[in-house]
């Protein structure tokens, strides 16, 4: 396009659409005195709730300048006060208001503002709650930022890494030893690893007189133990342990989950035993909705029955592994290599879930009908129904039983999509072995020997991962932070720990 036809382009703009297209590019810029000044000397101050909008964030956005924070305010507030009465304001607005409020240092507003967005017939965010909060963490004011915290757990939302960081450091500067606690733990759920300035602030509580006054009083061995196995592994929860003065290290975990500064030994985290059932529940009650109830009904029976597996082999998965689908390729081969390779490592046969269809016509072949008949007599196989779903079987049976699920399936379909994303990740990295062949031998790889979260010991220790590695995970730095002479009485071995569950670390291969 020539200029000349660009200008003439321009010319041919309505004044509303000039407005729009000098109001996108102040935005896109973050111009803020461009937009007032294109806001001041328009003939129609009157706005469309999207212009309105526009305004607004750009003036949330100058916040963080010196510069530009007192104008942007003032600004901010006066499109507010001129347009909020003759529009319906929405999510956006409510949230870029609530900004301009906690800015200004007036928390109260912008949770009262963050707290009417539902008046307007919107779902709120949590980034609508986040100025308040945040607000209240930096004004100090621990109680009303708690207050905040209920409120979006009242309505549905979970704060995330820049929220629950403040929220520990308010409580920090409260000397609220319990609620660092709570918001330790609160972390160690929420992230996979820390920042660097949620690291040294963490590192910095431990090193302080004040963080030597907690601690708790004597646990037995097995009040520890049971709440080591009721919460999957890597927490305890039961409070502070031990006493005196901290010992703070930057720390490396080899690849055996051993602290190099600690000698202790880190473990892989499970889901805890309430979501565990909850996640059974889920499950079932979806596949229940999706086939037929008698069905499914029939394997939950037949499940109570065949209890004793440690391992469920997604079938398909491995017997269409890196096979001729044009041809429908199916390898039995494989599939019997994998299901010797359980065996002859665990002493154990697997539970193999295949479809009926499949289970039939390897039957009707001369060459593998004996191989399939010996696997339903030894209990190794089960055929789900025609017309059924086979990922709900062998999903259903891995959590029902507590054991490991093989299979290479990356869990990303719509079925597993229905069931959330909350734990579902830990959930996966806890209980799936993964495989490869090498020269037609399989080579399970098993669930990593220890997780990337906060972990606290019942030694009374901490383990916190920094979020930045370099390459090697052996390079990633942990914060390591233990007490001198921990009772012994206290102690819950890891080998205890794994000889009551047969899902810690993968022991059985």
């Amino acid at each position: 396009m020539t200029a000349m036809n660009r200008r003439w382009k321009k010319q041919k703009l309505t004044p509303e659409a000039q407005f729009r297209a000098t109001l996108d590019h102040c935005s896109r810029t973050k111009n803020l005195f461009e937009a007032i000044s294109l806001y001041e000397s328009s003939d129609a101050p009157t706005l469309s709730l999207n212009n309105l909008n526009s305004l607004l964030y750009i003036c949330s956005n100058s916040v963080s300048d010196p510069e530009t924070r007192k104008p942007a305010i003032e600004f901010g507030f006066k499109l507010f006060h001129q347009n909020g009465g003759n529009l319906k304001p929405n999510e956006a607005t409510i949230t870029a208001v609530s900004r301009l409020a906690a800015a200004k240092g007036d928390g109260d507003y912008a949770f009262e503002l963050a707290k009417r967005v539902k008046d307007h017939g919107v779902s709120p965010k949590l980034r609508t709650f986040s100025p308040a909060l945040i607000c209240f963490c930096d004004g100090g004011m621990a109680d009303k930022a708690y207050e905040v915290e209920e409120h979006v757990k009242a309505v549905g939302l979970q704060l995330e890494e820049p929220e629950l960081v403040a929220l520990l450091k308010v409580s920090m500067e409260a000397s609220g030893l319990e609620k660092v606690y709570e918001y330790l733990h609160k972390l160690r759920v929420a992230l996979r690893g820390v920042n660097q300035p949620a690291m040294e602030l963490i590192e910095n509580w431990f090193r302080e007189n004040h963080a030597t006054e907690v601690g708790s009083i004597s646990l037995c061995q097995n009040q520890l133990k049971e709440a080591l196995l009721r919460n999957g592994g890597g927490w305890h929860g039961l409070g502070w342990l031990g006493e005196g003065v901290w010992i703070v290290q930057r720390s490396n975990i080899a690849s055996d989950g051993k602290c190099s500064a600690c000698d202790e030994q880190l473990v892989c985290v499970d889901i805890d035993r309430a979501e565990t059932e909850k996640f059974e529940q889920s499950i079932a009650s979806f596949a229940m909705e999706r086939e037929a109830q008698s069905n499914f009904k029939e394997f939950q029976d037949w499940l109570e029955k065949h209890s004793d597996y440690e391992t469920v082999i997604d079938g398909a998965n491995i017997g269409l592994y890196q096979q001729n689908f044009a041809e429908g390729g199916f390898s039995i081969e494989q599939l019997d290599a994998v299901v010797k390779e359980v065996h002859n490592s665990s002493n154990k046969w697997p539970l193999v879930v295949l479809h009926k269809k499949r289970v039939r016509s390897l039957l009707e072949d001369a060459s593998k009908r004996e191989l399939i008949e010996e696997w339903i007599d030894k209990g190794i196989l089960y055929g789900t129904p025609y017309g059924s779903n086979d990922d709900w079987y062998w999903l259903y049976a891995t959590v029902k039983l507590k054991c490991f699920l093989l299979t290479n399936d990356e869990m990303r379909d719509h079925i597993f999509a229905l069931l959330g994303s909350n734990f579902f990740f830990r959930w996966k990295e806890r209980h799936q072995v993964r495989y490869t062949f090498m020269k037609g031998n399989p080579k399970l790889l098993m669930p990593p020997l220890y997780s990337l979260v906060i972990q606290e010991s019942v030694k009374g220790s901490w383990h916190v991962p920094s979020a930045e590695v370099a390459g090697d995970e052996r390079c990633r730095t942990w914060l390591c932070v233990t007490r001198p002479g921990s009772n012994e009485a206290e102690k819950v071995s890891h080998n205890n720990h794994v000889s009551n569950n047969r899902c810690d670390g993968g022991e059985i291969f």
